[in-house]
């Protein structure tokens, strides 16, 4: 009961949190480009001023106006379009001092922008805003802490493509170094879940130091995706049915697990290195994989025999997931294979290539 009022509460305060409206997200994105705007902005008054000028006072045609400004605010030096008159000089020195003021303020402003990289952090963020959208069945990784960091590089290295939330700037120039997919922003906004492409995302992992956020991330992203699956990290078990019932898939506790890995190093050493170099594929002809049994696949209805998964594939199946979540282990010959089983593989790396190709 206390955890649903706390929910009921968090629902109730959304709508302080709304999304910026677009002159407002146009508005800081274009902060750091005001000089420029303020220069094109100058230099275009001054050259559309001083065209009419010109047609009005000498009489000359839209292009020879246009053109006169071109040279003029160019600094060129070439001859005048036509003679000028007293009034006519007036408007050249008048141009000459203004206009020339500003067009050298402009290209003062531009080489400023680009020198403090303020253009290739503009350019450089809406290009991975792009390469985000583009995005289907990636990671999405809230906090690039100590366990954020090493989830990310697990996954990439696995192949898959990773976003990481991140609000700390330390952080996110480690992201830029490191070349990984970022969005800036507090991760229990809805806005930055949503940049972070929620909707086409296939995995949610939320790492944040405190479990409150936790808990607010994985309920906002169950909303977003009811189909999404999350792991949430907790740094108390006490918190873990909180996250539950908000709507993580799994909950874990890394000091738990930390401890644990660290006691069976000491016991089983042996074991424990075995299954790390598995898990990690660092053994080329050996490699631990999980695999889905879909509903069209050649192996759904059959038995372990009839599939002949060792005789085909030389993998050995050490256990199946049912279902209904429940856990095979060293499953018998007849054990049978149905749609939405999960294999818990081992074998060759190429033959788990081979083997996903042809039953997947």
């Amino acid at each position: 009961m206390v955890f649903d009022k706390r929910v009921n509460s968090v629902k109730e305060r959304k709508p302080f949190h709304h999304k910026p409206s677009l002159f407002t997200r146009l508005k800081r994105k274009l902060i750091a480009m005001r000089p420029i705007v303020v220069g094109l902005a100058a230099v275009a008054i001054i050259f559309a001023a001083g065209t009419a000028a010109y047609m009005l006072v000498e009489g000359w045609s839209l292009f020879d106006s246009m053109y006169m400004m071109i040279i003029t605010l160019a600094t060129v030096g070439y001859n005048e379009v036509h003679p000028l008159s007293r009034p006519g000089e007036v408007i050249t020195a008048l141009i000459i001092l203004f206009g020339v003021g500003s067009f050298f303020y402009l290209t003062g402003a531009f080489v400023q922008l680009v020198m403090e990289g303020h253009l290739q952090n503009l350019f450089g963020r809406r290009f991975m805003q792009r390469t985000i959208d583009n995005m289907r069945g990636h990671v999405i990784v809230c906090g690039f802490g100590r366990i954020g960091s090493v989830v990310a590089r697990e996954i990439i290295t696995e192949g898959y493509d990773v976003v990481v939330v991140e609000r700390s700037h330390e952080l996110i120039e480690e992201l830029k170094h490191r070349d990984i997919s970022y969005v800036a922003g507090d991760a229990t906004k809805d806005e930055m879940l949503e940049a972070a492409g929620l909707c086409r995302a296939r995995s949610l992992v939320t790492t944040l130091s405190d479990d409150a956020a936790n808990v607010y991330v994985t309920l906002t992203a169950r909303q977003l995706n009811p189909a999404i699956y999350i792991v949430a990290r907790s740094d108390s078990p006490d918190h873990s049915q909180r996250l539950n019932r908000a709507g993580a898939n799994l909950v874990l506790f890394p000091h738990l697990y930390g401890g644990m890995r660290m006691a069976q190093a000491v016991l089983r050493p042996t074991v424990l290195g075995f299954m790390d170099l598995a898990m990690r594929g660092d053994i080329e002809d050996l490699q631990m994989e999980e695999m889905i049994v879909s509903p069209q696949s050649p192996v759904a209805g059959k038995d372990l025999v009839e599939s002949q998964l060792r005789q085909r594939f030389n993998v050995i199946v050490i256990g199946i997931k049912k279902a209904d979540g429940k856990l095979l282990f060293n499953p018998k010959a007849d054990a049978l294979l149905e749609a939405g089983d999960t294999l818990i593989l081992v074998g060759g790396r190429q033959n788990m290539v081979e083997m996903r190709a042809a039953l997947t």
